[in-house]
């Protein structure tokens, strides 16, 4: 973990990019206390060694099933409920952190990769279990600009910078055809990319992070200037960072303004977190 000093930052975005229904907007100033947060989201290994010590059982596992991306599973993959927004998202039976495809699936030879199909109340078990715990909405977006003044990702404003991709999110069609032009179809290792100013890897894409907050699009509107940390209660936890399902047609939320929420028991394959603590 590295510490980040007590500091101030723009909160939000209102360019061309900006998803007002998501309520990234308006900017704001945002004074944040010193804290500490991961450079890396949680992998499979570090989520494995909590589910040995403890016998975790996550909120896949209990339901039986969680969301994979479709274009993940295997041609002769059996024929699945899908999202009916969204029917690249398959529900597969079988399907969960240690399984992130189904029950043919392992994460042997991926233990440095991000792990997936966490629930919120999986991270947080975590989280209790390290003694540590999410990062608020506020906390993650500071750390996520790595010292950057209202830049769109965390290293500029350039997608792609002269030398080359800086995160793992989706080339070519979506949700057809990706020209893997960033090495990935599905998630990168944890570090992969070069980090921001901060050191910190992979802040925007790969997998989507959970965030301490409760989420509501209106909250930036009457947020407290100082440490804010999200409404007092809700039905969605905060989301951020964006995936390697990303896409500028689509979904162009893999920018350190972008947010979103989802419920406390949902899980997919594109969906992690990483740790912060308070500073020492």
């Amino acid at each position: 973990m590295v510490a980040i000093a007590t500091g101030s930052f723009r909160m939000g975005s209102n360019d061309r990019w900006t998803y007002p229904g998501d309520g990234e907007t308006p900017v704001h100033p945002v004074d944040v206390s010193s804290f500490a947060i991961a450079t890396t989201t949680v992998t499979n290994a570090q989520y494995a060694e909590f589910v040995a010590a403890t016998g975790y059982l996550t909120d896949a596992h209990r339901y039986g099933w969680s969301f994979v991306f479709a274009g993940l599973l295997p041609d002769d993959f059996e024929a699945t409920r899908a999202v009916a927004s969204a029917p690249w998202w398959r529900q597969v039976y079988g399907a969960d952190w240690a399984h992130p495809e189904g029950p043919q699936s392992g994460v042997d030879d991926r233990g440095d990769h991000p792990v997936v199909h966490v629930s919120w109340r999986d991270a947080d078990a975590y989280c209790r279990w390290r003694g540590v715990r999410l990062p608020t909405e506020a906390e993650w977006e500071c750390a996520a600009r790595g010292g950057l003044d209202g830049a769109v990702f965390p290293w500029g404003d350039d997608l792609v910078p002269d030398d080359g991709h800086r995160m793992n999110v989706w080339q070519g069609t979506f949700p057809t055809d990706n020209s893997l032009d960033d090495g990935f179809l599905g998630t990168a290792p944890v570090d992969t990319f070069a980090p921001n100013g901060y050191g910190l890897h992979n802040m925007t894409g790969n997998v989507w992070e959970w965030c301490a907050d409760w989420y509501d699009p209106a909250y930036y509107a009457h947020s407290p200037a100082t440490d804010p940390r999200g409404p007092e209660r809700g039905s969605h936890r905060v989301m951020r960072g964006g995936s390697y399902l990303c896409h500028a047609s689509y979904c162009r939320r893999y920018r350190v303004a972008a947010r979103s929420g989802n419920g406390l028991d949902s899980t997919t394959g594109n969906l992690g977190f990483r740790i912060a603590a308070e500073a020492r």
